[in-house]
């Protein structure tokens, strides 16, 4: 089985890691599209929201 590194997921990691982010930042990544710039504390209050209604499990 062969895997395969999508740039978009070089382009997550760089974003996502403070040290490739330092240097990587300013570098342009071919076909990696647009990464919108979403707050942390945006996606923390959604899963914690989540959590707080008795959100279903998946898990069979």
């Amino acid at each position: 089985m062969k895997n395969r590194i999508v740039p978009r997921h070089i382009q997550l990691v760089v974003r996502n890691d403070d040290g490739l982010s330092k240097l990587l930042g300013y570098t342009t990544i071919a076909n990696g599209g647009i990464l919108l710039d979403i707050l942390k504390n945006s996606l923390s209050k959604k899963i914690v929201k989540g959590k707080e209604t008795g959100s279903i499990s998946q898990e069979f």
